[in-house]
């Protein structure tokens, strides 16, 4: 079986990364409810295949420069870098595109030259040229021109439409129904007794949710309350069973009786999922073998680290920073907590997607613990790639709809004696005013392009996270961030108003400020709050503080959400360790 999941898991890489260096990534960045459906389209999106292609034209065409090297050499020392099971794609492309790229980066024509004559990159009627980079000398137009002129003939490039549609193939139509399944359900790949737990890390795994400790009894999974006191075996995965042999006494019930046992579960978007593109991916000067080998696992967790992020993270942090999370602090607050955790997000996840999403949601109101519900779709209402942003955005009366749903349903699936926690929208911008003039990682080498530049040409091909906080545009950059306190005041007039029968609701603004205000104490800058690749989601150091102020916030205005403090912690430590880990 372990064969036979490694080996599925290869061939899962293998085809994103031929998405990835076809057609920008397997997780374009999220923008509001335009986000991708959930299907794997015959075709990706053209505004997401011309990022793609720049972004891999630059980086092959730095890495030249920095080794000293031809650009041919450049692109299979970027295929070496790559895990080497998953190389053999990367060079049936550097077969096919490599020659072209070359010819036309020896000509000194740039990144966006390439791809436009490569027809990765398309003009629509009546639409500007989208570039990254300032127009050659001769012109745009011009340069493109004389760059189709010179692969006029190629017969190689005519033959590469052939993977506009990768799931067509015979062999590739199976993987691709998974992967669709995985998509579309946001539930784990592998769950053999279908209890929506996994111990499997990735596709929707323990990355995600508690770690299963019997993938095939439907009765024994995280959060649930012990069966018999867990007197032979561990129904809860909490690491806590058997017997005392001093009194007879189980341990589950001399630990774990009557302590506020709870769970923790987040309903959010991409940056409570945790997006991350790691910056050495893109930075040649920090660029090895080493950088990309935890390619694989970002692919198949959607390009998210829910495993550090700030709800839901367990795990040391290996992307910068530190790892806090509430989960963290609630198990060592009552260590029966253990592997309690749900991170159901989605990137491009907004309070219209999250209807179907929460459906995914673990919780028998019968047999499990109460849980901790933190609501926090707090940009994609108000972001979206469209040149008309405005008209897109969810209206508040569109948002009190949307979230009423959702906490109906949350009433009948939540056991009594649960809390919701609803956050409000951030203010982005913080973002413009703290990255516009900066050198984003692709331009450091150069020092050629900044964060603006990047937001301009994301605008342009309307593949933007947020058009609305991420432009010069000062009035829209208003507008955004004044319809986002609507709808944070409709979330806080339903934490105020509304009443029901198994949890009570609370509200919080986004603790930006107050992020930013501590991080300066540190002696840190604003601009290392955001993700350095797409400029636009939290990065791991506002995630470990934004978790501090949350719970202390918790704590002093709502202790009764966080339950006691666990007498016996210590005493739990001491006979189980780490209780299984996680």
């Amino acid at each position: 079986m372990r064969a036979s999941r490694q080996t599925f898991l290869n061939l899962f890489c293998i085809l994103w990364l031929l998405l990835l260096l076809k057609a920008a990534s397997c997780s374009p960045l999220p923008s509001g409810d335009d986000s991708p459906p959930p299907l794997l389209p015959s075709g990706l999106y053209k505004g997401h295949t011309c990022v793609g292609c720049v972004l891999v034209v630059s980086v092959t065409e730095q890495l030249a420069q920095w080794h000293n090297s031809t650009v041919k050499a450049a692109v299979e020392r970027l295929c070496n870098y790559i895990p080497e099971k998953l190389q053999g794609f990367c060079y049936v492309l550097a077969e096919l595109y490599g020659p072209h790229i070359a010819e036309l980066i020896d000509r000194e024509m740039n990144a966006d030259v390439v791809c436009h004559s490569l027809r990765l990159c398309k003009q629509d009627p009546g639409q500007p040229l989208c570039h990254l980079y300032p127009p050659p000398k001769v012109g745009l137009s011009t340069a493109i021109w004389k760059a189709k002129r010179i692969l006029k003939t190629s017969k190689d490039l005519k033959s590469t439409t052939r993977f506009s549609n990768l799931c067509a193939f015979p062999l590739l139509a199976k993987l691709c129904e998974k992967i669709k399944y995985v998509i579309r359900n946001k539930l784990p790949f592998e769950d053999f007794d279908g209890d929506k737990f996994s111990t499997f890390p990735t596709l929707r795994g323990y990355h995600w949710r508690g770690r299963d400790c019997d993938d095939r009894n439907t009765t024994v999974y995280p959060g649930r309350r012990p069966d018999n006191w867990d007197v032979k075996s561990d129904s809860n995965c909490n690491g806590i069973w058997g017997v005392d042999p001093k009194d007879g006494i189980p341990y589950e019930e001399k630990f774990c009786k009557g302590v506020d046992s709870r769970g923790v579960v987040l309903l959010g978007d991409s940056a409570g999922a945790h997006f991350h593109i790691p910056p050495e991916w893109m930075t040649v000067t920090q660029m090895s073998a080493k950088s990309f080998a935890n390619l694989p696992m970002a692919f198949t967790d959607e390009l998210d680290w829910p495993q550090f992020s700030e709800i839901t993270g367990f795990l040391n942090s290996t992307i910068g920073g530190w790892t806090d999370s509430l989960y963290l602090r609630l198990r060592r607050r009552n260590r029966c907590n253990h592997r309690d955790l749900q991170n159901i997000s989605q990137n491009g996840g907004s309070s219209r997607s999250l209807l179907n999403l929460m459906k995914s949601l673990a919780r028998n109101q019968l047999l499990d613990n109460p849980a901790i519900v933190i609501y926090a779709t707090i940009g994609n209402d108000v972001c979206n790639g469209n040149h008309d942003t405005l008209a897109h955005m969810t209206t508040p009366k569109e948002m009190l709809s949307n979230v009423m749903q959702a906490l109906r349903y949350l009433d009948s699936r939540l056991p009594n004696g649960s809390h919701v926690i609803l956050t409000g929208l951030v203010d982005g911008r913080f973002l413009w005013d703290n990255l516009h003039d900066r050198y984003h990682p692709l331009g450091q080498l150069n020092r050629d392009i900044t964060y603006s530049q990047l937001y301009s040409f994301l605008n342009c091909l309307e593949v933007s996270p947020c058009n609305g906080w991420l432009t010069p545009n000062e009035t829209l950059r208003n507008l955004t961030s004044e319809r986002a306190l609507q709808l944070s005041d409709v979330l806080k007039e339903i934490a105020r108003s509304e009443k029901f029968a198994n949890f009570d609701v609370f509200y919080m603004d986004f603790p930006l400020r107050q992020t930013a205000e501590e991080w300066r104490k540190m002696g840190g800058e604003p601009w290392q709050l955001i993700e350095p690749v797409d400029g636009f989601h939290p990065s791991q150091i506002a995630a470990a503080l934004g978790t501090s102020i949350t719970w202390q916030k918790a704590l002093h205005e709502w202790p009764q959400v966080l339950g006691k403090e666990n007498p016996f912690n210590d005493q739990i430590e001491a006979i189980f360790k780490d209780q299984g880990g996680h």
